[in-house]
């Protein structure tokens, strides 16, 4: 008769689950035995969880979406090769860009670029504050904790100033070779308070200003497109600018030595009209040919100088932006609710955590040192 071996007597359970079992209602039990603890940690939890969510400022988010100019073939179809075609020349190809789309949060996140930003005028939602922005970036506030963590700093500021009789002398302009230690400090908080992103498959960019006014916010975003929008357009016909106006002033230079040719030429033929020497005809002639090439030279220098200013125009790129900067209705941070919520629900987990774990196993680390001892 052949045993099976999957009976098991009623009386005999498998440990494994009989364990689970034990632990899971020891636990409960634990539970239920602190749960005035954790009603007292549920009460200071709330109440810290008030002082954190009212301490910490409201922040703002405004986000602007641009749409750069793709850079396609402009060789059929640009300002300088129709210039160039119409003026006979041939067509200009066009070099690969240093600066694209991919380059705007470095350039957004560069100190000169920053710098830059602090002298536009910003103005508060409720008016009363209308000035520049580094000077509203004293006025933002802070949570109490930052305040006690910039006390020692301030304190051996204070006492520096106290034994210091020199007066320091406020600088008229910020030199971005060499910070201040106040200057880099602002220079790092709008470092993380102005972003850029851009998508490399659409070449989206994305602007993104968080501050703690709706109205500042919305300034310095439409601020920032502004000047991001101007420093690609100087930087893309930089090279056209400069090729015009070493042309403008080689169409001069060209210019008067055609006018001089033609006026030498046009003196010698009229003080030697009636003169029917051999030698006064060669003259005549060299002077021609020279008056012809310098009209020559001239008029090429000119051709080129057009299709160089067209050549300006056809290199400033175009930004569509689809979605401009406006005054955010309400604030982008973590809701005070859900701060509220975390706190206590971190409070009553701690809490229990340490009666549970932490604290019977302290209690026996404290016995064996007062068996040992």
């Amino acid at each position: 008769m052949s045993e099976n071996k999957n009976y098991q007597h009623p009386d005999i359970q498998d440990p494994e689950n009989d364990e689970l079992e034990i632990d899971w209602m020891e636990i409960l039990r634990k539970i239920i035995a602190i749960r005035k603890t954790l009603y007292k940690a549920a009460g200071v939890g709330l109440v810290l969880g008030i002082i954190i969510a009212l301490s910490i400022p409201k922040q703002y988010t405004v986000t602007v979406t641009l749409s750069p100019e793709m850079n396609g073939d402009k060789a059929n179809g640009g300002l300088a090769s129709l210039a160039s075609s119409f003026l006979g020349g041939g067509a200009s190809s066009n070099s690969p860009d240093a600066l694209n789309a991919t380059l705007a949060p470095d350039i957004v996140a560069s100190t000169p670029f920053i710098l830059e930003l602090f002298n536009t005028r910003v103005q508060t939602l409720d008016g009363e504050l209308d000035t520049t922005l580094v000077a509203y970036l004293d006025e933002q506030k802070s949570p109490w904790w930052g305040y006690i963590k910039a006390a020692p700093g301030m304190a051996i500021g204070a006492i520096k100033s106290l034994f210091s009789e020199e007066t320091e002398s406020v600088p008229t302009e910020i030199n971005p070779f060499q910070l201040t230690q106040k200057e880099a400090a602002k220079v790092g908080e709008l470092r993380k308070s102005v972003t850029a992103d851009v998508d490399l498959k659409t070449a989206m960019t994305t602007i993104t200003v968080t501050l703690q006014d709706p109205k500042v916010t919305a300034i310095v975003a439409d601020s920032v497109v502004a000047k991001l929008q101007q420093y690609i357009i100087d930087y893309r016909i930089k090279k056209a600018k400069e090729d015009c106006a070493y042309l403008e002033q080689l169409y001069k230079e060209r210019q008067q030595e055609y006018y001089d040719a033609q006026s030498k030429y046009a003196h010698y033929f009229d003080t030697n009209r009636n003169i029917a020497f051999q030698s006064v005809r060669a003259e005549q002639e060299r002077l021609q040919n020279d008056m012809n090439l310098a009209y020559q030279v001239y008029s090429q220098v000119a051709q080129q100088l057009q299709v160089a200013r067209a050549k300006i125009q056809e290199e400033k790129p175009v930004f569509a932006v689809v979605e401009p900067a406006s005054i955010p209705l309400q604030p982008s941070e973590t809701s005070r609710k859900m701060i509220l919520i975390g706190i206590v629900f971190l409070a009553i987990c701690s809490t229990g955590a340490w009666k549970l774990l932490g604290q019977p196993y302290w209690n026996n680390i404290l016995f064996n040192m007062k068996v040992k001892g």
